[in-house]
């Protein structure tokens, strides 16, 4: 399905460019109309500026605003600094509201105050109101364009009222019933209006349960309600239950992705960090400041290891052998450590799961570890048993013996790094932190130390080498 939005894409694109090679204006212009927003900004993002300014010109006001808010923030910003203030207010008044107030956030206090003048009353009370918000709460991401009628309204007095109201097609389909000091009381969908008598009061059809959020609640935890709950939009309110903006499962999308690639990069060692481009559009050394403090701060935990190593060096002149088996025994540490924070950390996030359930946790996680940690002993003990060179081995020992003390070592390692692939996040959910921080890097960097000092200590008690 994928592939065929992407190839619909492509082909779109296409029809763009060779109209506009083609010079045929107007029927590109037309096309503009019926083709996707976001396959027309796309085209317009190629374009050069002025270029980009003459298109809009000839759109009306509507479409301009529509096309503006599909735009990269980088071209809005190059557009707002580009045209006179008038124009600019002009079609910042028909951008979508939540678009809108992002964009005013990222102008200088200087900019926000020449840019206000111009614009109406109702645009410059609603982004005011919007950009008060915490850009991490349903606030924050809410949009003022919806439709509300009364409940004692007929149908046909608020299908009147819809349509007076004009909100945005994209954002019509839940109309939401308020009172005359706009508190919630419910909410019905366009298709019961237009199905309804004409004489059907509100009352009769409306839904009186509904999912909601509140004003200042985690805009994590309202995409994730909006995605259980299968919601096109979801209203908010603030603490008095009256409604003051929605949040569409467009924007819940993008939020969820976002908290996605910050909980990988964070899995991956890499410092997250806001407004990020694509990759191609991030700076070299905006890479290097994302990825440099945790590599460095993990290597200089890693010479622990070396340490480690060191201490052990009588065991490892005596047993050459053993160094063979240190990769695996690393690897086999960490990828299990891994795999354990990577199940506990997803289902803490999907809310499956509760720090305070730590102990059932970690005792499952042992269960599991357990019967890894068998299969991958099994595995070891026959390969080096009958696979290793016996020449490799000092007088008086076997390969027998000594895949058995190796297999011992890696059993226990597999799982004490289960053990704290799954605690550690625990851990630090429990001190208010956020799991992701001590995933893959920092738990496989504690789980080869734990290795080797459980590796060399158990071929030294039961080998007798000091």
């Amino acid at each position: 399905m994928k592939e065929k939005d992407d190839n619909q894409e492509i082909e779109n694109q296409d029809i763009l460019q060779d109209l506009s090679e083609q010079g045929k204006t107007d029927e590109l212009l037309e096309m503009f109309e019926e083709l996707p927003t976001m396959d027309v900004a796309e085209f317009m993002e190629e374009k050069p500026l002025d270029e980009v300014i003459e298109y809009l010109k000839k759109l009306d006001l509507e479409d301009q605003g529509r096309i503006f808010s599909d735009f990269s923030l980088d071209l809005q910003l190059k557009l707002f600094h580009s045209l006179d203030r008038r124009t600019f207010a002009n079609i910042f008044g028909q951008m979508f509201s939540d678009i809108r107030a992002d964009l005013y956030q990222e102008l200088t206090k200087e900019e926000q105050i020449e840019l206000l003048p111009y614009l109406s009353k109702k645009v410059r009370e609603d982004v005011i109101i919007l950009s008060a918000y915490p850009p991490e709460t349903a606030g924050g991401i809410m949009t003022t364009d919806f439709a509300t009628i009364f409940a004692d309204m007929t149908s046909s007095e608020a299908l009147a009222k819809i349509r007076n109201d004009a909100p945005s097609k994209d954002m019509i389909y839940y109309i939401y019933v308020i009172d005359h000091s706009m508190v919630m009381k419910g909410l019905v969908t366009l298709k019961d209006l237009v199905m309804a008598d004409p004489k059907t009061r509100v009352t009769e059809m409306l839904n009186e349960f509904f999912v909601s959020a509140e004003v200042n609640e985690d805009r994590e935890s309202v995409a994730q309600k909006i995605e259980k709950y299968d919601l096109v939009a979801m209203p908010v309110l603030n603490s008095l239950n009256q409604l003051v903006g929605i949040v569409s499962h467009e924007e819940a999308i993008d939020i969820i992705r976002k908290e996605e690639t910050e909980d990988m990069e964070k899995f991956m060692g890499i410092m997250p960090s806001e407004n990020d481009e694509e990759y191609m559009s991030t700076s070299s050394f905006h890479h290097f400041k994302k990825r440099v403090v945790w590599l460095v701060s993990l290597a200089a935990i890693g010479i622990i290891s070396g340490m480690i190593i060191n201490e052990y060096q009588s065991v490892l002149e005596h047993f050459i052998i053993l160094a063979m088996y240190m990769p695996m025994m690393a690897a086999t540490g960490g990828n299990t450590g891994s795999q354990a924070a990577t199940v506990v950390i997803r289902a803490l996030s999907l809310g499956e799961i509760d720090d305070k359930d730590w102990s059932k946790i970690v005792l499952k996680e042992m269960r599991i570890s357990f019967m890894l940690s068998v299969c991958v002993a099994l595995l070891t003990y026959f390969k080096i048993a009958f696979l290793s060179f016996h020449s490799l081995l000092p007088e008086g020992f076997t390969m027998v013996h000594i895949g058995g003390v190796i297999s011992l070592a890696i059993a226990i390692q597999v799982i004490t790094s289960a053990v704290i692939g799954a605690g550690l996040p625990l851990i630090v959910r429990r001190m208010g932190g956020d799991p992701a921080v001590v995933a893959s890097p920092a738990i496989t960097t504690i789980v080869d130390i734990t290795g080797l000092l459980i590796y060399f200590s158990t071929a030294s008690l039961i080998l007798g080498i000091s």
